[in-house]
């Protein structure tokens, strides 16, 4: 159902979220030597089609088929090649310390998919390696610029330290900003954002 959901929404010709790459995880790529990078929950591609044109070797995964030709044609028009896995991502084959960077870009799902995925993304980190994640905070569940209408799909700062306890915590923070990407995403919107390093 809920894959059916995303199939029908991304089978618009706009992109919905925009082509342009998330503020957030664009302006910590600056920082970063390029790697490998994972892309977990990537839709559309705008985040992978960025980083690969900056150098990055980018997996980005996803289970809606729709997405991965619409990614797949913007990296084509950018003129660089992503890995893309139409896979759930409860049944992605996560290899071992293979990843520089994880970044995980408004993806929501229940707690007890939350954490395992994210134990499994953890397990892909190299060690020293990254991740970098933004999504809507509890908050958002009073606003109308995106996200699940679902508050158990949201995240509070108790979450993050839970499902990320054995990384590092370089930065949590809840900020309430001005969200503009693409049709979907528009207006106040309450996020929380995280980076973490694997020990």
């Amino acid at each position: 159902m809920i894959k059916e959901l995303w199939n029908e929404r991304y089978s618009l010709e706009e992109y919905i979220y925009g082509t342009e790459p998330n503020e957030f995880f664009k302006e910590q790529l600056i920082n970063l030597k390029p790697g490998n990078l994972l892309l977990p929950g990537e839709g559309e591609g705008r985040n992978a089609i960025y980083a690969a044109s900056k150098g990055w070797q980018v997996d980005a995964v996803n289970f809606s088929e729709t997405a991965k030709v619409k990614a797949l044609k913007l990296a084509e028009l950018n003129s660089v090649k992503i890995n893309y896995f139409d896979s759930d991502l409860m049944e992605f084959n996560y290899p071992e310390n293979k990843y520089d960077l994880a970044a995980i870009i408004f993806v929501h799902l229940s707690a007890e998919k939350r954490n395992y995925v994210h134990k499994k993304i953890i397990s892909s980190l190299k060690r020293e390696g990254l991740i970098i994640l933004e999504a809507f905070n509890k908050n958002q569940i009073d606003n109308n610029s995106g996200g699940p209408k679902d508050v158990n799909l949201l995240y509070g700062e108790e979450d993050i330290l839970k499902s990320f306890d054995e990384l590092e915590k370089i930065l949590l923070e809840s900020i309430t900003v001005n969200l503009s990407e693409g049709s979907l995403h528009q207006g106040k919107a309450d996020l929380i954002r995280f980076i973490g390093r694997k020990k």
